[in-house]
C-alpha cells in the first residue's frame, strides 16, 4: 500500500533530517531514527506493529507517534487524479479517549520503560474516491490523507500518565458505566479503558455491586522509570 501524505508528514515533523528517516535497523524498517530513538508512526492500528514494537524496546528507546483525527474534511473525486467535486466535513471526531479502543490490543507491549507513546490530535483532509463497481460494500475508496494541523500532543510513558486519563469527578469506587459518563464517552470505550488501566496496574478492582465490576484508582509506588535508566 502507497505511503499517505499524512504518513510522509509526520515523518518529516519528527525527523527534518531525511537521512535520519526510513532507516534499517535490527531487521525493520524504521520510519525515523533521531540521536538513540527508533521514531514509528503509526496512521493504521497499533495492533500491526505489536511483534516488531515488542523486539525492538529489547534493546532500544522507541517513541510510537499515533495520530487520532478531531477534525476532518472529506474531499470527493470522481476518478483518480482528478479535480476535487465535492466538500463536507466528517461528523466523527476523536478525542485522546479513542486510543483505548486500540491500546486494548498493545497491553503486552506497553508500559515499557523504552518505550513511549504520543498521542496526537489532528485536523486531517481524506481524499475519496468512488467505489469499484464490483465491489459488494460499495464504500468510497480513501485515496489519501492529509494533515492539516496538531491541534493537541499527549505522552505515555507508564501508568501514572493512564492514571492521569481518569476524569477528576469519579465516583469512589466507579464502574464503567460512571466513568462512561464522566468521560462522555460511549460505555464500550469505557470498558476497554478500564481494561487497560487495570492491566497496567492504574486501577485495581475492589469488589462487585451485583454483576458490575467496581474500580479504584491505584496506589503506585516507586520512582517513574525513564528509558536511559533501563538501558
Amino acid at each position: 500500500m502507497a505511503e499517505t501524505t499524512i504518513h510522509q508528514q509526520l515523518k518529516a515533523l519528527y525527523s527534518e533530517d531525511e537521512s535520519g528517516q526510513e532507516v534499517r535497523m535490527d531487521g525493520y524498517r524504521i520510519d525515523a531514527v533521531v540521536g538513540d530513538c527508533l521514531i514509528e508512526i503509526q496512521c493504521a492500528g497499533l495492533s500491526a506493529i505489536r511483534p516488531k514494537i515488542k523486539n525492538l524496546v529489547k534493546t532500544r528507546d522507541v517513541l510510537v507517534v499515533k495520530p487520532l483525527c478531531e477534525k476532518k474534511m472529506l474531499l470527493k473525486r470522481k476518478r483518480k487524479g482528478g479535480k476535487i467535486v465535492s466538500k463536507r466535513r466528517s461528523p466523527k471526531s476523536e478525542s485522546y479517549y479513542d486510543i483505548f479502543d486500540e491500546l486494548v490490543h498493545f497491553t503486552s507491549v506497553f508500559p515499557h520503560p523504552r518505550l513511549t507513546l504520543e498521542i496526537l490530535l489532528t485536523e486531517q483532509e481524506e481524499v475519496r474516491l468512488p467505489p469499484l463497481r464490483k465491489s459488494w460494500r460499495r464504500r468510497p475508496r480513501v485515496e489519501d490523507r492529509r494533515l492539516v494541523s496538531v491541534t493537541g500532543r499527549l505522552t505515555l510513558r507508564d501508568n501514572r500518565d493512564l492514571l492521569k486519563m481518569l476524569p477528576d469527578e469519579l465516583p469512589k469506587p466507579f464502574n464503567t458505566s460512571d466513568l462512561a459518563e464522566a468521560a462522555e464517552i460511549p460505555r464500550w470505550l469505557a470498558q476497554k479503558m478500564t481494561y487497560c488501566l487495570r492491566h497496567s496496574g492504574a486501577i485495581k478492582q475492589v469488589g462487585k455491586n451485583r454483576n458490575t465490576i467496581l474500580y479504584e484508582r491505584a496506589k503506585i509506588r516507586g520512582r517513574r522509570k525513564t528509558a536511559s535508566k533501563a538501558a
